[in-house]
């Protein structure tokens, strides 16, 4: 799939108990998610539904209203904020062609192989990609091998066809997972080559800035932009604060419904994450919703096993914080957004048992803090690991 240079719109669903406001936040993310890829937002569609429709996802009024938009407006792709079953993307392509349909996984994995650099990453994706096509075949009109994804056109498919590019498909599964055992072996000799040194990894929501806080602790040049899931592969460097070495680690980015292909195929590379001693969790305190983004990285520390590790939050982008004036006359609780930065500080300090530190990475704000605090954590650890030793080597 390529969807460079193109238009798009993009559907959600309003389920009972959902918050309007939330969900349009969400589209708005999704709408993040496709200029990463290369398109660019033109409208967004909601629908209040008590439940996604099995055949169509969405009612069939409200798809004949974006297919009316599409043909009217040209617009060449229309994505989903939720997982589709082959069955609701061949239903609902029916109806909007010529535009193209696809869903937020299949967007994701699209970034992912756009920003696949190393071998090693592109078999992860190429991986994640063949199981997510797997049981979406049926309807695949030319052949897999000529496909990118599985997009383009659709059409009937002989049952004979279908089972060829189902063995191939399975094939290709096989294949790639017996080369990525073999990297996987191998990188998992070089994390046991480095011995007992303390290991500190980045984790955080894509985009908050990680990559960024990485060049500064470690004087390096990791490529890091405004995009989602800049980095995909791990990088890992030495550090030395003072006298104090450790490695660190920067990681791939988790988002809101990260799929649960990739989850898989990147279980090698996490793996940095769950045998890290200490985890920092980098926020983007000046996103809207960074207290969700809080909560889907630590459910996905919690899936891949890594829930139960030393954590210190560090709470960026400081210097794009914004906050709006609370009227205490008002009937409504007091949100995030209504807490002035100190404010936050105080009340998330004292009704919180993790410890934080509040910097900006872009206009290196509190760096010398946060390595006085990172100092002592790994100085603790070190001291409790070599007794004898002060970090002479």
């Amino acid at each position: 799939m390529e969807i460079r240079n193109y238009k798009a719109v993009f559907v959600g669903i309003i389920k009972q108990g959902d918050d309007e406001n939330r969900v349009m936040e969400y589209l708005e993310e999704l709408e993040f998610l496709a200029l990463t890829a290369g398109a660019k937002g033109d409208k967004k569609f909601v629908q209040k539904v008590d439940k996604p429709d099995g055949a169509t996802y969405i009612r069939s009024g409200k798809l004949e209203e974006i297919a009316a938009y599409c043909t009217e407006n040209e617009i060449d792709y229309v994505i989903f904020d939720d997982e589709l079953t082959g069955i609701q993307q061949r239903n609902i392509e029916k109806i909007v062609k010529p535009s193209a349909v696809i869903d937020r996984t299949s967007l994701i994995l699209e970034i992912f192989s756009q920003r696949a650099r190393t071998s090693y990453a592109k078999m992860q994706v190429e991986l994640a990609r063949y199981n997510y096509m797997l049981p979406r075949l049926a309807g695949m009109w030319t052949h897999l091998e000529r496909q990118r994804g599985g997009m383009g056109a659709r059409g009937g498919m002989g049952e004979k066809q279908i089972e060829i590019d189902r063995r191939i498909v399975k094939e290709r599964i096989s294949k790639l997972k017996e080369q990525l055992q073999k990297v996987d072996r191998q990188m998992a000799t070089q994390r046991g080559n480095r011995g007992q040194m303390v290991r500190i990894a980045l984790v955080g929501y894509t985009n908050v800035g990680k990559s960024t806080l990485m060049n500064l602790l470690a004087k390096t040049e990791v490529f890091a932009e405004n995009k989602l899931f800049a980095t995909l592969d791990t990088t890992v460097r030495k550090v030395v604060i003072e006298n104090c070495p450790f490695l660190l680690s920067d990681t791939v980015g988790f988002i809101r419904k990260l799929p649960t292909q990739l989850i898989e195929a990147f279980k090698s590379t996490l793996d940095e994450v769950r045998e890290a001693d200490v985890l920092l969790h980098v926020v983007d305190i000046s996103h809207p919703e960074f207290e969700d983004q809080m909560k889907t990285v630590n459910a996905t520390l919690n899936e891949i096993g890594a829930g139960n590790k030393a954590v210190l939050v560090v709470f960026n982008k400081i210097d794009a914080y914004k906050y709006e004036e609370y009227d205490e006359y008002s009937l409504t609780p007091k949100k995030a957004e209504n807490y002035t930065l100190e404010e936050f500080k105080n009340s998330w300090i004292a009704s919180e048992n993790t410890p934080c530190t509040f910097i900006s990475a872009k206009e290196k704000t509190g760096i010398d803090k946060l390595r006085n605090d990172i100092y002592k954590i790994v100085s603790e650890i070190h001291a409790g690991r070599y007794p004898f030793n002060n970090f002479l080597y």
